[in-house]
């Protein structure tokens, strides 16, 4: 450090000044105001912050403010954009600023700092996955000494001290980092003459530097030396400092935080594919969390930076295999029994144990996952050892650990667990005086004297196993550099230890869904309760904080699940089984006195299913009849409304399977159910159920009988009315809802955090990913511009993960297959190639397809497995179809997809490897065992060589 105490001969004076300067192009109406930790700040209150002014210093608007503090002073501070009532537009969304005086700064001096705006996207590199993964090693840099610099012939009054401070989140172990530029004491563009700056700690690195006011303006670029001497200028424009220097209160020390290191956009590659979808010689029927280890290195080997799954908690409600739904959580931080390898169990199992596992081994290798067997000889024979070593693990200091850390979610679960199976249902309204939890009744349920304790200490010790196997995969992948990303579902089953425990947390009277969109024309009902964000603010959102806390126990990076439910839900009565009449909550509705205004009066026509006489004989033709008499009353002539025990879908529903009359339609019961559904969602508009007086306009209601049979002004009203609640009246309070919950995720672990955020998109969503750093989601088919059929991946922007295909859609061979015209259409358009294309996804198309997106600007292009399989011919013989994932128009669809070949076959498949490895490494992506500064070297070239002319002419 430079010591300032020998350079000053100032009288003391009652303060020292801080100078703040911001750089930042604003609208008309808005300003800036620094707030922070000190009451000088305005102790975080914006409005009692210091206002900052513009001003014009060439083609920038610098905000200016200034504020005296004693020495001494330490604060945290961050910006805000405000408009004119000083609310909050935009604020900082990284990490507070932290300021601290330099040491040797006296009374009456004056402090510049020089700050940039904090854009989150500039912070994800300092996200786990990066620092803690593939940047990983940095921690090296800790040992190396702050330089001091000695300029003792320069007197006081000659003398800015200038401190350079850069961020590096991306320097490899070894590196060093300088700062040259156009004064001599920055070498004067010589680079090895440049001034080394200090590592200190969080990726930053800073040097103090002493310059004569002569000096001003300078101009200067970062550079970077690796640990292999490549030598590397950060890339863009010079930057530039100027001071004031003939002003009376001239800055004695000047703080320049100059943001992060300039980089070309480091990009990755990944693989995509379910936990349960992964095969190998040591599995029992499903993919297990140690066969991870193997994914990993094949990912490494073909050039992967991060493998993605989906959910891993516990989804055992049912019993059956409608629990294979991986998004259907029994518990949020329970992991499913199904991925525990009971071979590593213990290293005494008996030998009768063994042979068991080897026969079962035989039986449940199938072509599909079969989850009922899976999942019940995987619990018995965990059981059976569990008898013979519970009293050795529970007692293990490991296991005690595992449980101190983890009892405030582990005994609801366990306790759970055991009432479910006691009662034969997880419906917890059906047992009794545990129906309703408290903290009273759960310390009996799990107390060791209690008769069954066995039962619970065996959940408890199917938790620690699983545990401990991720935590094994988790830490191999992070020595391998991969990143493992986990999938933090929009919701949790309405029968779960979430909503037993936490049930005020939850609206169980509705259901979550979406609207129809790309995935279903007539909406999804995935039957989870939405959430009561105004019960979960009070706490600040604790319950998600503990969900992502425990997540980052084993994973790097997260995929939210429908991030536009942190903007909006799509909320269904409870009593709905298909997911079109919905409403957005929140939203703004449309009140009765508005309506009335416009003319719309006759509520009870407009909110009321439309039913004539007509319909239904076009509907059920010669069964109108008995159609009318079992659901329907004719209230007047011609007219028919629903019967009160039939007037919803889920009566209609139960009442199909169970009525007298069930002989008359058996044959036809999907189509009378369908034709009933279809009657009973012929409406206009949606009555609040909480306030009869407020309206939603119901989906597409252009394509309802109800509406066309409308006078010509009142749908014209309509219309007009439906295309402001869907597509502009509530954009900012969207907007408003997103920045309130999704900062309480982001900020409650280092995991890098992207966002699905596909379907029917609000034009508020991007913009606020962007300003809080999330990444988005790009799949070719499903583009977010309205007038394109197929994205175009080279137009991709940076913040995105980029695929060709999904687990919510057809896998790419199979999506080939499905449209002929489409497919036509693609190979003209996309491939730009006239010839009628092949009937099949060739390995040739495939490539194609997947080097465009390894090609993409996107930060990540992440592909399914199935998708890379497609590259080789002898991996094509099994149906498409069948490599299919998910059908989301299938609300009881079966999750059992299995790859065909074991991960053992295709580490032994260098072709594929090389093949895949190649196409990573051609397009500039970073892979694991590449040396960074070569990566980039041809990529910086063109910039190096226009610098070194600058600076051989000795410009500056």
């Amino acid at each position: 450090m430079v010591k300032l105490g020998s350079l000053s001969g100032k009288k003391s004076l009652s303060s020292v000044t801080l100078n703040f300067k911001l750089p930042y192009y604003t609208q008309w109406g808005q300003s800036l105001v620094l707030s922070g930790s000190e009451p000088v700040l305005g102790s975080w209150n914006v409005k009692q912050g210091i206002a900052l002014s513009p001003v014009h210093q060439g083609d920038e608007l610098i905000w200016c403010g200034r504020v005296a503090v004693s020495l001494g002073f330490e604060c945290e501070y961050s910006y805000y954009l405000v408009d004119d009532h000083r609310n909050i537009l935009r604020w900082e969304t990284v990490k507070k600023r932290k300021l601290v005086l330099p040491e040797g700064i006296q009374e009456g001096d004056v402090v510049e700092i020089h700050d940039l705006w904090q854009n989150a996207s500039e912070a994800l590199f300092l996200r786990s996955a990066f620092q803690n993964v593939i940047f990983s090693g940095t921690e090296q840099l800790e040992g190396q000494k702050d330089p001091t610099t000695q300029h003792e012939n320069l007197s006081q009054q000659d003398i800015v001290v200038v401190q350079f401070m850069i961020s590096c989140p991306r320097s490899e172990a070894g590196s060093k980092v300088f700062v040259t530029g156009s004064v001599s004491q920055l070498g004067q563009w010589r680079v090895q003459d440049g001034l080394p700056l200090s590592y200190a700690g969080e990726s930053i690195w800073k040097a103090d530097c002493l310059l004569k006011k002569d000096d001003f303006p300078i101009k200067y670029k970062y550079g970077q030396i690796t640990k292999g001497k490549q030598t590397t200028l950060e890339v863009g424009p010079y930057r530039e400092l100027v001071v004031d220097i003939a002003s009376n209160d001239r800055p004695k020390y000047v703080i320049l935080s100059d943001g992060a290191f300039r980089e070309i956009p480091w990009r990755g590659a990944g693989v995509a594919i379910p936990m349960f979808s992964v095969r190998s010689n040591d599995d029992l029927g499903v993919g297990e969390f140690l066969d991870l280890k193997l994914l990993v290195d094949w990912a490494v080997n073909s050039g992967f930076h991060l493998v993605q799954l989906l959910p891993v908690n516990d989804t055992s409600v049912h019993g059956m295999w409608w629990d294979s739904y991986p998004y259907s959580s029994l518990s949020v931080f329970a992991l499913h029994p199904l991925y525990l390898r009971v071979r590593a169990l213990s290293e005494n199992i008996p030998e009768d144990i063994k042979q068991e596992i080897l026969r079962a081994k035989e039986l449940l290798d199938k072509k599909d996952v079969d989850y009922e067997a899976t999942m019940a000889t995987k619990l018995s024979i965990a059981r059976k050892i569990f008898n013979l070593e519970k009293d050795e693990i529970l007692n293990s200091s490991s296991f005690k650990e595992f449980f101190s850390e983890n009892q405030d979610w582990l005994k609801p679960y366990a306790a759970f667990c055991f009432l479910r199976d006691f009662f034969e249902t997880s419906d917890h309204t059906q047992w009794g005086r545990f129906g309703q939890f408290s903290k009273e009744k759960l310390e009996k349920l799990v107390s060791n004297d209690s008769l069954h304790h066995d039962v619970i200490c065996f959940h408890y010790y199917i938790q620690f196993h699983l545990h401990v196997q991720l935590s094994e995969a988790a830490a191999y992948a992070r020595k391998k550099k991969v990143i493992l990303k986990g999938d933090l579902p929009i919701g949790v089953d309405r029968n779960s230890v979430d909503t037993w425990v936490y049930p005020n947390l939850f609206r169980m009277n509705t259901s979550t869904g979406a609207p129809p969109d790309y995935f279903d024309k007539n909406g999804q009902n995935w039957g989870f309760p939405t959430y009561n964000w105004e019960e979960m603010s009070k706490d600040n959102y604790a319950w998600w904080r503990a969900r992502l806390t425990q997540m980052a126990k084993y994973f790097t990076a997260y995929r939210i699940d429908h991030i536009l439910g942190f903007f909006r839900i799509w909320e269904l009565p409870g009593h709905a089984c298909t997911g079109l009449v919905g409403k957005f909550r929140p939203s703004i509705a449309l009140s009765q006195e508005e309506l009335e205004r416009e003319g719309i009066w006759d509520f009870n026509r407009l909110s009321r299913p439309y039913i004539r006489q007509e319909m239904l004989q076009d509907k059920f033709g010669s069964l109108w009849t008995t159609v009318a008499s079992n659901f329907l009353n004719e209230y007047q002539k011609l007219c028919y409304e629903f019967k009160e025990e039939c007037n919803t879908e889920k009566k209609i529903t139960a009442k199909l399977k169970t009525s007298s009359g069930k002989s008359l339609w058996s044959e036809k019961e999907n189509e009378i159910r369908s034709g009933l559904f279809d009657l009973l969602q012929n409406i206009v508009l949606i009555r609040d159920p909480e306030d009869s007086r407020k309206f939603y306009p119901r989906f597409n209601l252009e394509d309802t009988s109800s509406f066309r049979d409308l006078d010509e002004q009142s749908k014209n009203v309509l219309k007009r009315l439906y295309y402001d609640y869907y597509f502009s009246r509530q954009e900012n309070l969207w907007r408003q809802n997103a920045l309130k919950t999704l900062p309480a995720l982001l900020n409650s672990s280092d995991m890098l955090a992207c966002g699905e955020d596909l379907g029917l998109i609000p034009s508020c969503v991007h913009p606020v990913m962007q300003e809080l750093g999330l990444i988005g989601l790009r799949i070719q088919r499903m583009p977010s511009e309205a007038n394109l059929e197929f994205g175009i991946p080279s137009l991709y922007s940076y913040m995105t993960v980029c695929a060709p295909s999904c687990h919510d859609c057809s896998p790419l061979r199979a999506w080939w297959e499905e449209d002929e015209g489409r497919r036509d259409r693609f190979f003209k358009t996309v491939v730009g190639c006239n010839d009628e294309p092949p009937s099949h996804c060739t390995p040739d198309v495939a490539y194609f397809i997947l080097q465009q997106h390894f090609q993409a600007p996107s930060m990540w292009a992440i592909f399914p497995l199935q998708d890379l399989l497609a590259l080789k011919e002898e991996y094509t013989t099994r149906p498409a179809v069948e490599e299919t994932i998910n059908d989301p128009t299938n609300p009881k669809h079966y999750w059992r997809f299995r790859v065909h070949v074991s991960l053992e076959s295709l580490l032994d498949d260098k072709d594929l490897e090389a093949t895949i490895k190649d196409l990573v490494s051609s397009s500039g992506r970073s892979y694991p065992g590449c040396d960074g500064a070569d990566l980039l070297k041809k990529q910086v070239v063109e910039e190096q060589e226009k610098l070194s002319k600058v600076h051989l002419n000795g410009n500056s």
